[in-house]
């Protein structure tokens, strides 16, 4: 039996950044019907600003997301009527760091094909432009927010990536960015390096690689700001 497919669209990382997104996934999206999204405004804008000539009401945009998981078995009696689906994320590669990896699994358990999508990715990004060891790497998501178990937390990325020569990568919401950076100032070794890398692929992408002792002369503005930080022990 002949399934339809899983298309991992993804989407800019700056709304000023349509550039980065391949001519292919236009095509792509331009067919789908059905879609799994982490925000629907912003799926809608994202699509339109990809065609104009789509029609938007005429689609079927699903929920994923914190507060409402996506609906696996609606997606895989989907699949199974040859019907393709396309998972959009609200920023970035799709099924990482959102729940999109719930519609992949249900498609792999009806062995339903999954076509990953060329597109930015702001861990891959922000690790390039870091100056990090990018041959062992972890993606930690984000931290506590209770501030003894940020604080744990930490300082046990840093002990991994000193013990590992890891470079360890997390993120936080936008408009808690300043106080990660200042907890990590504040708990970390003064020779660890930190990579800030804000509104990458944005009209005012900031991304830079100093000491603890260095970031502590002169800290960045990242309040609401979409950013990632690495950390690098040696």
């Amino acid at each position: 039996m002949t399934t339809g497919k899983v298309y991992l669209i993804p989407t800019v990382l700056s709304a000023d950044a349509l550039y980065s997104i391949p001519p292919y996934v236009t095509d792509v999206a331009r067919k789908l019907t059905v879609f799994y999204v982490e925000n629907e405004r912003t799926a809608r804008r994202y699509l339109k600003a990809l065609d104009r000539s789509i029609n938007i009401d005429a689609l079927q945009l699903l929920p994923m997301n914190e507060n409402q998981l996506p609906d696996t078995e609606a997606a895989k009696k989907f699949l199974r009527q040859g019907i393709d689906i396309g998972v959009i994320s609200e920023a970035g590669c799709p099924a990482v760091a959102d729940p999109g990896h719930l519609i992949v699994r249900a498609a792999h358990s009806i062995e339903a094909p999954v076509i990953p999508m060329i597109g930015p990715n702001s861990m891959l990004l922000a690790l390039m432009a870091s100056g990090m060891n990018g041959q062992n790497f972890q993606f930690t998501g984000y931290l506590p927010i209770k501030p003894h178990e940020r604080v744990k937390a930490i300082k046990d990325l840093e002990l991994q990536s000193q013990k590992k020569r890891q470079t360890q990568l997390f993120i936080e919401t936008p408009y808690r960015n300043n106080q990660l950076l200042k907890d990590i100032l504040d708990n970390c070794k003064e020779h660890t390096k930190i990579c800030v890398a804000a509104d990458i692929t944005g009209p005012d992408e900031f991304i830079r690689t100093k000491t603890v002792k260095e970031w502590k002369k002169a800290l960045p503005e990242l309040h609401k700001k979409p950013a990632i930080f690495l950390l690098d022990a040696e």
